[in-house]
């Protein structure tokens, strides 16, 4: 009986009374950092007319709208049942006791935004907005800290400075969904592997690759990444040990930053699972990348010009160089190549290999006779003087013996006897002159 008037309230029209809709946006907090907390106090509460009565929410969603005009869907209610209460909460899942909340979406809402809008396929049932232009309600202040509120009776919302929400809702699902396969929740197991943050054209080209180190599949549903303090949800499966590359869509990193930039894993209960810090040096070309781990256990990462998007980690230290260029590893930078193995010169000139040039050869080369002192380059075919004489272009001349030699040593010989005779007489003179007065008397 219960499921067949589900049925029927599925095709019935939205019942409307005091110009409130079936479905209805009650309150808003956009959170608020309080004692160093960040998003206190963030959620959104849908109330409904018909309290008493199970109801299907097949087809309904909550939607928003950033100030940058971009889309997302917080909350997609198709699969449930609504059984009893009057409100059903809802609260970003990284906000203090989020698991209290009937539903936990992932995009933290902003101070100044929307429409917040309720829909049920196509059509929107109820919607806020809170910029202060046009038909929008006052943005909400940082340092007064609001929840947008809706007077039941006129319709209107305000902002309201002490509001309690009621946790009192329940929602049930018409349908389990079929779990044969081994799946892990709430992200545990997961890690950062790669980030692409330097586009050469889009920033589209961005990404952020997630690797999946255990051996069960992963739902990232309710997982978030956060980036200068803002949360962006993750969705959808990981393979077991499988790697998924996450492209950028309604977020942009800083090409190279000057300071190092933080990126979170937070999982769905508001965990820190991993943290990716991507430095300066940054590069076109290139990624930063896990590419192992040292000694102690601690992450190695380098910046690679081999990105491998989806895929195990690749080191390329330098840069490929485009066809007729060469790596000059010195400067990291590629330089027109000079290809000497394949280079061929025409007639009458040959192959500086030094430079890779073709040089005009001389006429006499290889028959030039240079002269004494000299030798024959026979690459340029000119003749070079000789720096150091090495024997090679002067001829041994022997000496011829001659008897005149002897003589020489025989006056030599001579010389000495009679330098030593006067030096005697020098010295002994008196004794000498003694004797031959002597004689002669």
């Amino acid at each position: 009986m219960l499921v067949g008037a589900i049925l029927g309230l599925l095709t019935a029209e939205k019942v409307e009374a005091d110009g409130l809709p079936e479905f209805y946006i009650k309150a808003v907090n956009p959170g608020y950092t309080i004692d160093g907390v960040l998003n206190v106090g963030e959620m959104i509460e849908i109330g409904r007319k018909n309290s008493d009565t199970p109801i299907s929410l097949a087809g309904l969603t909550l939607g928003y709208t950033n100030s940058s005009g971009n889309t997302a869907v917080l909350a997609d209610f198709s699969k449930y049942i609504w059984t009893d209460g009057e409100t059903i909460l809802l609260m970003l899942a990284s906000s203090p006791g989020s698991e209290l909340a009937g539903v936990r979406y992932s995009k933290t809402l902003a101070f100044k935004a929307g429409p917040l809008n309720l829909m049920r396929g196509e059509e929107v049932l109820d919607s806020v907005c809170w910029t202060g232009k046009d038909e929008c309600v006052a943005a909400f202040n940082s340092s007064n800290p609001t929840t947008l509120v809706r007077d039941l009776e006129t319709g209107e919302f305000g902002h309201v400075s002490n509001y309690e929400p009621s946790y009192g809702g329940v929602l049930l699902e018409e349908a389990q969904e079929d779990f044969s396969e081994n799946v892990a929740s709430q992200c545990k197991g997961v890690e950062f592997s790669e980030v692409l943050s330097y586009y050469e054209t889009l920033p589209s080209e961005q990404f952020i690759e997630l690797f999946n180190h255990s051996a069960e599949n992963i739902n990232l549903d309710g997982c978030l990444l956060k980036y200068k303090n803002k949360y962006y949800p993750l969705s959808g499966m990981m393979a077991a040990e499988g790697y998924l590359a996450w492209y950028l869509s309604d977020f942009k990193l800083t090409k190279n930053p000057a300071t190092s930039n933080t990126i979170e894993l937070i999982d769905a209960n508001g965990e820190v699972l991993d943290k990716l810090i991507y430095i300066n040096g940054q590069r076109k070309g290139t990624s930063y990348a896990l590419i192992g781990y040292d000694n102690s256990g601690a992450e190695i990462w380098r910046v690679t010009y081999a990105p491998t998007p989806g895929g195990p980690n690749n080191y390329q230290e330098f840069k490929t160089c485009e066809e007729g260029k060469v790596l000059n590893e010195a400067t990291g930078n590629c330089v027109k190549a000079t290809a000497v193995s394949e280079k061929v010169c025409k007639e009458g000139y040959y192959l500086n290999i030094l430079t890779g040039r073709c040089r005009k050869i001389p006429e006499d080369t290889g028959v030039k006779e240079c002269k004494e002192g000299y030798y024959l380059n026979e690459e340029t075919g000119r003749c070079k003087k000789l720096k150091n004489n090495d024997g090679a272009s002067y001829a041994l001349v022997p000496e011829t013996y001659s008897e005149s030699s002897n003589f020489v040593a025989l006056w030599l010989v001579l010389g000495v006897v009679l330098v030593g005779l006067v030096y005697v007489g020098y010295e002994f003179r008196r004794e000498i002159f003694k004797v031959i007065r002597k004689i002669w008397k």
